[in-house]
C-alpha cells in the first residue's frame, strides 16, 4: 500500500481530513477506522432530535459511508485502533475479522471526546444519560415515548443504532420529572427539548448562573427565560449522587447540602474530555488541557502524525497560546487543512530521508488550521445568546492585560419598526492597548447572529475604536444605526479614555 495516509475516527475532522486529501492526491491510499457505526453527524443537533424538531437520527447524518466509498476512501467502521507505534508507523486495529497492523505514512488521530459522568455517583443507573452520541440521543427520545410505541421505527438509523439500548429504554415508564445536571450549552438546550415533551424539569448548576463563560448579564437573561417556561432552577447547587429506586433505575437525586429531588431520568452533562487514551504510550506530547498539542498546522510532537477536532489543542487568537476548544466548525476546519498538508507531501523528498513526515511540503505549501476564539451560539426557547473571546476579567488579567468591560442593552431594530427586541451587550478590551478581548450577546430578534461581528474582530486584532468605525449594514427592519455591537463599542470606548 503505498503512502497510506490513516485517519483514526469518521467524524467531522476524520472525514473532511480524508475526503480532502483523497480529492488533492486521488493516488494516495487513504484509510479510515471508526470503532463505532455512525460517522460524519451533526452533534450540535441531538437536542433537538430530542425535542422532536428533528424527525430521524438520519437527518443528522452529513454523510452516509456509501457517500464516503465514492469519494474513494476506505472506511472501515466497527474497527477500533487500539495502539500506535510511532517508530514502526503502524497502528494496531481490532476489527470484526480479528487484529492486524496497518502501516502509514501519515497518520490523524482525531478521536474526538467523550462525556465525563465519573464524578456523579448513580450515573451508571437506567435513564441516567448524558447526551453525547446519537446512541445516548436515541435512548433518551424512546425513553420519552409510549412503552409500546415502535421506538426504533420513531427514532431512525436502524442500520446504526444501539437497537438493544433502545429497546431496553424504550421499555420504561416514560418519565414525569427530569432532572438535568449542568447548566452549560447541554443543559441549556435539554431544558428546551424536555419542555417540549411536558415534564417537570429541574436544571442543578454548580456554579452561581447557566451559561458560565457567557458572563452573568448574559447568563440572567438567559435564567430569566428559563424561569418563565418552567423550568425550575437550582443554583449554587451541586449534585453528589443519582438515587437508585430499587429496579436499577434513577429514583432521585441527593444534592451536596442534603437536599433531595425525586426524578425517572437525570441527563448529566457536567462537561467532556478529550479521548487521548490511544497515544498514552507514545512520545506524542499533550498539552496542559490534556487534548494534543499541534502546531498551526495540526502537527504534534511526532513526524507523520497529526491531530486535529475535539481531541487536540488550538491557538487562541487572542492570547496566542494554546487551548481546547471543542466545536464542530473547529473540527471541520482542522481536518480539512490537515488533508490539504498531507496531499501535498511529497514522501520521496523528505528531508529526514523516511518515508512520511513533513520533510516533502514546504512551510509555504503546508495549510494552517487557523486560530479559536471559543465563538459560540445557543438558545434557550426564544432567547439567543452568543460569546467570542475573553469574557471573565480574572481570566483576562491571567493572560497579563488590564481588562475593562461594558454591557449596554439597546433595540435590534429602529424603535419606529415593529419586531425590535431589547439586545444586551457586553463587550471587554485591554486598558493600554484599546485592543478587544471579547464580548457576549443575548436577545431576541436575531440576536446571536451578531456575535460573528464581535468574533471577526478578535480574529482581525481590532482596537474597540476599530470595531466602532466598522461600516456595518443599515436599515429599519434589521438594525439600528448604531447596531447593538457598534453602540457597546462606542459606551467601551468613552470608558477607556476615561
Amino acid at each position: 500500500m503505498p503512502d497510506p495516509f490513516v485517519v483514526v475516527g469518521g467524524d467531522a475532522a476524520g472525514l473532511s481530513a480524508a475526503s480532502k486529501a483523497k480529492r488533492e492526491a486521488p493516488e494516495r491510499d487513504v484509510v479510515v477506522f471508526e470503532k463505532g457505526r455512525w460517522i460524519s453527524y451533526a452533534h450540535c443537533g441531538t437536542p433537538y432530535f430530542v425535542e422532536g424538531v428533528v424527525e430521524t437520527l438520519e437527518d443528522l447524518l452529513s454523510l452516509s459511508p456509501e457517500e464516503v466509498d465514492e469519494r474513494g476512501v476506505d472506511l472501515r467502521r466497527e474497527h477500533e485502533v487500539t495502539g500506535v507505534n510511532t517508530d514502526a508507523r503502524t497502528v494496531g486495529v481490532d476489527g470484526p475479522d480479528g487484529q492486524f497492523e496497518q502501516p502509514y505514512s501519515d497518520l490523524l488521530v482525531a478521536t474526538g471526546a467523550h462525556a465525563v459522568t465519573d464524578p456523579i455517583d448513580g450515573h451508571e443507573l437506567d435513564a441516567a444519560l448524558p447526551m453525547h452520541g446519537l446512541d445516548n440521543a436515541a435512548a433518551t427520545r424512546a425513553l420519552l415515548m409510549d412503552t409500546d410505541a415502535d421506538h426504533l421505527a420513531a427514532v431512525g438509523g436502524e442500520a446504526y443504532v444501539d437497537r438493544e439500548r433502545v429497546e431496553r429504554c424504550g421499555a420504561l415508564e416514560p418519565p414525569e420529572t427530569v432532572a438535568i445536571v449542568g447548566g452549560g450549552y447541554v443543559g441549556v438546550e435539554m431544558a428546551e427539548a424536555f419542555s417540549a415533551h411536558d415534564l417537570d424539569v429541574h436544571l442543578f448548576q454548580r456554579p452561581s448562573h447557566v451559561l458560565e463563560s457567557f458572563g452573568d448579564p448574559i447568563a440572567e437573561r438567559v435564567e430569566e427565560t428559563l424561569r418563565e417556561h418552567g423550568v425550575t432552577l437550582h443554583l449554587d447547587t451541586e449534585v453528589g449522587r443519582l438515587e437508585d429506586d430499587g429496579s436499577g433505575r434513577v429514583g432521585g437525586l441527593t444534592c451536596a447540602d442534603g437536599s433531595t429531588l425525586s426524578c425517572e431520568l437525570a441527563l448529566v452533562g457536567i462537561g467532556i474530555a478529550p479521548n487521548t487514551g490511544l497515544l498514552e504510550d507514545t512520545p506524542v506530547a499533550l498539552g496542559e488541557s490534556g487534548a494534543v498539542a499541534v502546531d498551526e498546522f495540526g502537527a504534534t510532537s511526532v513526524d507523520g502524525v497529526y491531530a486535529a477536532g475535539d481531541c487536540a489543542e488550538m491557538t487562541h487568537a487572542v492570547t496566542g497560546e494554546s487551548t481546547w476548544v471543542p466545536l464542530g466548525l473547529t473540527a471541520n476546519r482542522a481536518g480539512r487543512a490537515v488533508g490539504t498538508t498531507v496531499a501535498r507531501t511529497d514522501h520521496d523528498t523528505g528531508s529526514d530521508g523516511d518515508a512520511g513526515g513533513h520533510g516533502g511540503v514546504s512551510p509555504a505549501d503546508r495549510e494552517p488550521v487557523g486560530t479559536v476564539a471559543g465563538t459560540a451560539v445557543t438558545k434557550a426557547f426564544e432567547m439567543e445568546v452568543g460569546r467570542s473571546g475573553i469574557t471573565d476579567l480574572d481570566e483576562a488579567r491571567d493572560y497579563g492585560f488590564d481588562p475593562v468591560k461594558e454591557t449596554i442593552t439597546t433595540r435590534s431594530r429602529s424603535g419606529y419598526y415593529p419586531g425590535g427586541a431589547e439586545t444586551t451587550v457586553t463587550l471587554v478590551a485591554d486598558r493600554e492597548s484599546e485592543r478587544l478581548l471579547g464580548g457576549a450577546i443575548a436577545g431576541t430578534d436575531r440576536a446571536a447572529v451578531r456575535i460573528d461581528t464581535v468574533a471577526t474582530a478578535l480574529e482581525a486584532g481590532m482596537t474597540v475604536g476599530d470595531l466602532e468605525r466598522t461600516d456595518l449594514a443599515y436599515a429599519p427592519p434589521f438594525s439600528p444605526v448604531w447596531d447593538p455591537v457598534l453602540t457597546a463599542a462606542k459606551v467601551l470606548r468613552g470608558s477607556l479614555e476615561d
